[in-house]
């Protein structure tokens, strides 16, 4: 990753650098203009930021969506592009077509990536488990549905020649079908957030990986109706790798795993009178003596806490926790977690995740939610 970006490169794929851009929703997906000189970034929101020679063709920024962006693909002439939602919804710009979409349609795993054509003339979504989805000329060249991944996949690009695609999963790791080949993937050092979005080079020969976690966030779009901001707002300063100081060292406490350390942590510092705990059983406990535990079906608001497992009896039930950072009207989350996101274990990050429908966690963190707990 470049200072003060959240792009990294692989391959012949140049280096990017945005400056510091404002966001309003977290960066999920992004496209290359047809020279490679210039990116578009879609966030949750459905805004759209343009880098380098990329032009503006329009966006859902401002529009009260039901559920969040998680996806975008660009036209081959680089006049349009394509927004798709979790739930499989697409929303077309400039001269970008529609050849269908899942709206509407029951889904195994929510939509999480979408690559278009050479020709423009269809694209493929792809779900969190891998499973692949064809519209207009696009053809299936193999999937992952039905293997079993360290993580979820996050997102997907299609080769030049339309012959194959990458699938990317959010700890970085690239997956080639067809003619794809994989070129790298980031190893060794600790990163701050999953993987979002995949964009090969011109040439195939290369590609970027973006993480969300190179922007800056103000988490107010939809607006924290009936949260607790300050809570989200202290959570987001966190947002970093975590200082390498020694193993599961941190500044929330102990060296030990530390998401249930500052998960309190940020509600202390947003006025909740919680003690420091390292157990994500025992932020159950006090929620359940001091605040309110609801299920996780319950639609929560921003600064609550996500519970992680099974239930609050052990750490072997109760295994992560996170704070809720937005909230969307369909229910599904944007989260800020510590001791969290790729990289060597020990040497964990506070982190964005999302956005994912609590009920699909067992997707994105590989263990389901178990309750929701507010301060």
């Amino acid at each position: 990753m470049y200072p003060g970006g959240g792009i990294d490169q692989f391959g012949d794929a140049p280096p990017e650098d945005p400056p510091a851009v404002q966001l309003n929703a977290p960066a999920v997906a992004m496209a290359a203009t047809p020279g490679g000189t210039g990116l578009w970034v879609a966030s949750a929101d459905g805004g759209v930021t343009t880098f380098g020679n990329a032009a503006f063709d329009g966006s859902m920024g401002g529009t009260q969506l039901t559920g969040p962006v998680v996806a975008m693909a660009a036209t081959p002439t680089g006049g349009g592009y394509w927004l798709a939602g979790l739930d499989g919804g697409i929303f077309t710009f400039g001269n970008a077509a529609f050849f269908g979409s899942m709206g509407g349609q029951h889904l195994n795993q929510p939509i999480v990536g979408m690559a278009a054509t050479p020709t423009g003339g269809g694209y493929w979504l792809v779900a969190a488990d891998g499973g692949i989805f064809t519209f207009g000329n696009a053809a299936f060249d193999g999937s992952l549905g039905g293997k079993t991944l360290q993580s979820s996949i996050s997102g997907m690009a299609a080769t030049p020649h339309g012959n194959g695609y990458w699938l990317l999963e959010w700890n970085g790791a690239v997956f080639g079908f067809g003619s794809a080949t994989s070129y790298g993937q980031p190893t060794g050092s600790p990163t701050a957030a999953p993987f979002r979005s995949i964009v090969p080079t011109p040439d195939g020969g290369g590609y970027w990986l973006l993480e969300p976690d190179g922007f800056n966030y103000s988490f107010d779009n939809p607006p924290p109706a009936g949260g607790y901001p300050a809570i989200v707002q202290a959570a987001a300063s966190q947002i970093q790798p975590d200082p390498d100081k020694g193993y599961f060292c941190n500044p929330y406490g102990a060296c030990e795993p530390w998401c249930a350390l500052f998960a309190t942590w940020a509600w202390e510092q947003g006025g909740v009178g919680i003690p420091s705990y390292a157990f994500v059983g025992s932020i159950y406990g006090w929620a359940a003596a001091n605040g309110r535990v609801l299920p996780p079906s319950a639609k929560a608001v921003a600064g609550d806490a996500v519970l992680y497992g099974t239930g609050p009896w052990s750490t072997a039930t109760a295994v992560h926790v996170g704070i809720v950072a937005q909230v969307w009207p369909d229910g599904a989350v944007d989260t800020i977690e510590g001791d969290a996101g790729p990289g060597v274990t020990g040497h964990l990050a506070v982190v964005i995740d999302g956005p994912f429908l609590p009920s699909d966690a067992q997707a994105f963190a590989n263990f389901p939610v178990f309750a929701i707990a507010q301060p």
